[in-house]
């Protein structure tokens, strides 16, 4: 369904509770109209993004902000109102069933089914990555392009396996978890683990470091809720290097980690000024880049 299609009260009437959950989002509580989310714009341990269902609006207390359908998004795609009507629809199409009703009951489930994975090949998906800088070689060995379906609507996108065998999912106008969500680990043996929050942030950092035979293990959480569940792993290592995000919730976690152990290394401040690696290996000069390479310090 494309958006552009139906008018914007159409639009802004479409149930925003069940568009979250057709992207893969569920409410961590419900209190009488009031659904409560960790926040699908941004990382966060506790739930402070509230979609009240009477009114069919969302408000994000950490962000500061709100609004109807079109507003989310637009916040969410990182796209112009324009992009979101035109292209927004092509990526989750209009929920066709009721979200979840409280205490877990749904009328249908409506899940992101994997139905196919191959080479990269995509070149939509081609140019995605080499607008984020990755090169194919490294997209290639550690990603798949994966066909899914979202109410028997199919679509398509890179997908990054965590090591339950469900993908972190992305394209340019969708980001979501096929289940069963976890982390992924990368192991070679080595006494030192790398951590990543997300996948893009690990692609960076391998096409950072490219040239260099380095061996190192890798932890890429894929959402920092998993932080102690996977201290076990990290903790085998002697060093523990966290390349977080700079936001309040990347920087909490950081530092609830150094508190653990001295063996937790906090490697936020090589990229001081951007909000991760990801964003900052795009935007900055190769000089610049050379932080992250063996050896090297800022």
């Amino acid at each position: 369904m494309n958006f552009s299609s139906i008018s914007i009260d159409q639009l802004k009437a479409l149930d925003m509770v069940s568009y979250l959950y057709s992207l893969g989002f569920e409410p961590s509580k419900i209190v009488r109209d009031d659904y409560w989310y960790r926040s699908p714009l941004r990382t966060e341990n506790t739930p402070s993004f509230k979609i009240n269902r009477r009114l069919n609006r969302w408000y994000d207390h950490g962000m500061g902000k709100g609004g109807s359908i079109i507003d989310f998004g637009m916040l969410f795609f990182k796209c112009s109102f324009a992009e979101f009507l035109k292209n927004g629809g092509s990526a989750v199409s209009q929920p066709a069933v009721q979200a979840p009703l409280p205490g877990g009951i749904s009328q249908k489930e409506s899940k992101i089914i994997i139905y196919r994975e191959k080479s990269l090949e995509s070149q939509a998906l081609v140019k995605y990555l080499r607008q984020r800088k990755i090169p194919m070689g490294i997209a290639r060995r550690f990603c798949r392009e994966i066909s899914y379906k979202i109410n028997d609507h199919s679509y398509y996108g890179i997908g990054f396996k965590n090591d339950m065998g469900g993908f972190e999912i992305r394209n340019p106008y969708f980001k979501s978890s096929s289940s069963p969500k976890a982390a992924t680990t990368l192991s070679c043996n080595s006494g030192e683990v790398l951590v990543f929050e997300g996948f893009f942030d690990f692609l960076s950092y391998r096409a950072a470091t490219a040239q260099h035979k380095e061996k190192k293990d890798f932890v890429i959480l894929n959402s920092l809720s998993f932080i102690e569940k996977m201290r076990p792993f990290m903790e085998e290592h002697k060093t523990i290097r966290l390349f977080l995000d700079r936001d309040q919730a990347g920087m909490e976690t950081a530092r609830r980690a150094l508190e653990w152990s001295s063996k937790y290394k906090d490697e936020s401040p090589m990229y001081s000024g951007y909000k991760d690696v990801s964003e900052w290996f795009m935007n900055c000069a190769e000089t610049e880049r050379r932080k992250l390479r063996p050896g090297l310090k800022p």
